[in-house]
């Protein structure tokens, strides 16, 4: 839960006075134009970015109550280009976590981990350059979950992919979300990707909610000029689509 969270850096409000309740096994996207505040209150969660003033909590633990790395053990994040270390191969950049933690049984979580986001259990010893793109992804979100987080922070985490990729790895990871009761937050500038992925929508302007709904609502009943205005572009494109197919 954010209570009143607002962020100003050199003067600038990043995000200011944002109150926002998220359920434990929901899926929300955060969307906006670039600059909306979207990244900056993401990475308030996991104390990335540090409120200037207000209050976060999760399960009702004020987040600033514990040591940045512990807190952050709990918590998966993945982000835009997965951030994979180039010269340690997959098992080790997967089981980063595990070692840091100090748990044991490594391998036996690796060849686990490769299995739920489908990849073969031999690409355990491959080197990330040796992957595709979408492959990649998949071993940062393995590295994610290895901990066993029950919350998930994607940061664009299919932004640098092709769009037959970038589709079909997030309803593999929508899938994952249900599978393992996840509560995932994700930020995305791509308006149809949230309304096919996320139950709900938080559209963000200028560091502020303008609009939070379910994506049917925002459909349905529209969310205001911001949100109405990030819609607009998939209904248009679908409209185009229609249109040359007569």
């Amino acid at each position: 839960m954010l209570d009143g969270v607002t962020q100003v850096y050199a003067g600038r409000t990043a995000i200011e006075t944002i109150d926002l309740e998220i359920k434990a096994g929901s899926f929300v996207a955060l969307v906006g134009a670039s600059g909306s505040g979207k990244s900056t209150l993401l990475k308030t969660i996991n104390r990335l970015v540090e409120p200037t003033t207000g209050i976060v909590t999760i399960d009702g633990a004020d987040v600033m109550a514990a040591r940045p790395h512990l807190l952050r053990r709990g918590i998966g994040y993945v982000i835009q280009g997965t951030g994979l270390f180039p010269h340690i191969d997959v098992a080790g950049n997967i089981a980063m976590g595990l070692r840091i933690a100090g748990l044991t049984e490594q391998a036996a979580r690796v060849a686990e981990l490769l299995a739920l986001v489908d990849l073969p259990a031999d690409y355990a010893t491959r080197m990330p350059a040796t992957l595709s793109g979408g492959q990649r992804q998949r071993v940062g979100f393995a590295r994610a979950l290895a901990t066993g987080p029950g919350l998930m922070l994607m940061d664009e985490p299919f932004g640098a992919l092709d769009p037959v990729t970038r589709d079909a790895l997030g309803r593999a990871y929508r899938a994952l979300h249900d599978r393992l009761g996840l509560t995932s937050v994700m930020v995305t500038h791509d308006m149809a990707e949230a309304l096919l992925i996320a139950d709900r929508i938080v559209v963000l302007d200028a560091g502020r909610i303008t609009a939070d709904a379910a994506p049917a609502a925002l459909l349905r009943d529209g969310g205001g000029p911001v949100a109405d205005a990030l819609i607009a572009v998939p209904r248009g494109q679908a409209r185009r689509i229609a249109e040359m197919l007569g």
